[in-house]
């Protein structure tokens, strides 16, 4: 977590270029780069991104749209801050040029990402790419390559702002991650639901389900192949599993003349946690995919909702209005000796464990104000990271660093869209899909 007083080491790969699959190759590391953050304050890392060496013909498009987005994902984090075209001096003119150091000094540029992009017989599209600490006036390693095709040109550019941002704040990235909503669209009193999927920044949208019947809460399995959600097709709220890839979809067996919903996979995709809903009360129960058997992990005599596993699988988060009021209780995976961990003024709801595993992000309502916050897993440390008239359901970044999601603005339209924040409350922002959206799930890092 990103906290008071804490020098974030920016360790610098002057040159990268990796496989979909892994880096090729040793990367040497030389003095690494500084970000001082004081206070909550961070003075982001001028960075200066050249647009990218066409090194055939059909390449000269291409190469700027992927040095574009790659900018585009480092400016986006809020943690770096790029230097406009305007201000160059000197740019790259192939892959292999002297670097001018001095003139790239002058415009105070602290990174410089030069890059060169080729496309080969069968569409074969070839990215490289490196890093340069420009006060250092060094290059860091050697250059390196990855190939993919055409068509994921925007995946590879995601993937070499990961590599870049990942050696310079020793975190992982999160850029190559999808987010799976609940797409809305119509008026308050009539609006059409259903789910849909898209890059972590809103591009590639694909619709999963139709609008003919209300679909709630979307939730990606751990590898991101499946996305578990409720829907009301029957008339009943009912869970379940589709697969992302063939858009195939099966439901989730259970208590027949029940409602159940709230589903999450556990962290090795094996399980599921859920809620159902009978005779006026509220239970949490978990469910082997395989066999579909069941068992329940709840049984107070009030809600238990919304499960989140702890990264290990060991732990369980839930709300439950057991003590009087809507509050946040950790439970084993099993369902032994839940324990309250929430005792500020308002309600809590939503909990997500974070993959980092040592924050828990929730939904507050306090003093007719919605927030989204975090707090240690045993509820010490509570910080309040937003403030509307309707913030909830909060979903992670792969890296734990960012958290996703919906905010509803106040008046007659109710207008439903996804925001993001850092863990630290800043860098608020808007993410762009196409119309209203919700109930944001956050993918993994993709193979």
């Amino acid at each position: 977590m990103m906290s008071h007083h804490m020098t974030l080491r920016l360790v610098v790969c002057l040159m990268a270029a990796m496989s979909f699959g892994a880096i090729a190759g040793s990367v040497a590391q030389a003095a690494p780069l500084k970000i001082e953050i004081t206070d909550g304050v961070i003075e982001p890392l001028p960075f200066a991104v050249p647009a990218f060496v066409a090194e055939n013909s059909a390449a000269g498009e291409m190469a700027q749209k992927i040095a574009r987005v790659v900018a585009e994902d480092l400016a986006g984090t809020g943690l770096f801050r790029e230097i406009s075209k305007d201000a160059f001096i000197s740019t790259l003119t192939s892959f292999g040029s002297p670097v001018q150091y001095a003139d790239w000094k002058a415009v105070n540029a602290q990174a410089l990402i030069g890059g060169a992009v080729s496309i080969g017989a069968g569409g074969k599209l070839t990215v490289k790419f490196r890093v340069y600490d420009v006060f250092a006036s060094q290059e860091l390693g050697k250059g390196l390559q990855f190939s993919g095709t055409e068509a994921g040109w925007r995946r590879m550019a995601h993937k070499v702002a990961d590599a870049v941002y990942s050696r310079i704040t020793g975190e992982g990235g999160y850029f190559d991650s999808r987010v799976v909503y609940v797409s809305e669209n119509g008026p308050k009193n009539n609006r059409k639901k259903r789910l849909a999927i898209m890059d972590y920044d809103g591009a590639n949208l694909q619709y999963l389900t139709d609008s003919r019947s209300l679909v709630l809460a979307p939730r990606f399995s751990p590898t991101g192949d499946r996305v578990l959600y409720t829907s009301y097709e029957t008339g009943f709220p009912r869970i379940y599993v589709l697969d992302v890839a063939s858009v195939g979809r099966k439901i989730l067996q259970t208590q027949e003349g029940t409602m159940s919903f709230a589903p999450r996979f556990s962290p090795d995709g094996r399980t599921v946690v859920y809620s159902i809903s009978a005779g006026g009360n509220t239970d949490i129960y978990r469910m082997d995919v395989k066999t579909g058997r069941a068992k329940r992990l709840t049984s107070a005599p009030s809600i238990e909702t919304a499960p989140s596993f702890s990264p290990d699988g060991s732990q369980i988060v839930f709300e439950s209005d057991r003590s009087g009021a809507q509050q946040l209780y950790i439970m084993g995976a099993s369902g032994s000796d839940p324990t309250r961990i929430s005792f500020g003024q308002g309600r809590y709801g939503t909990p997500v464990w974070s993959p980092r595993g040592d924050l828990i992000a929730f939904t507050k309502q306090s003093k007719g104000r919605f927030h989204i916050g975090v707090m240690r897993v045993d509820g010490s440390e509570e910080r309040l990271l937003t403030a509307s008239f309707l913030d909830e359901g909060p979903t992670w970044s792969p890296n734990g660093r960012v958290i996703m999601f919906m905010r509803e603005t106040q008046g007659a339209s109710g207008a439903s869209s996804l925001y993001s924040v850092d863990i630290s409350g800043r860098n608020l922002k808007r993410v762009r899909t196409n119309g209203g959206a919700s109930d944001p799930s956050w993918s993994p890092l993709q193979n």
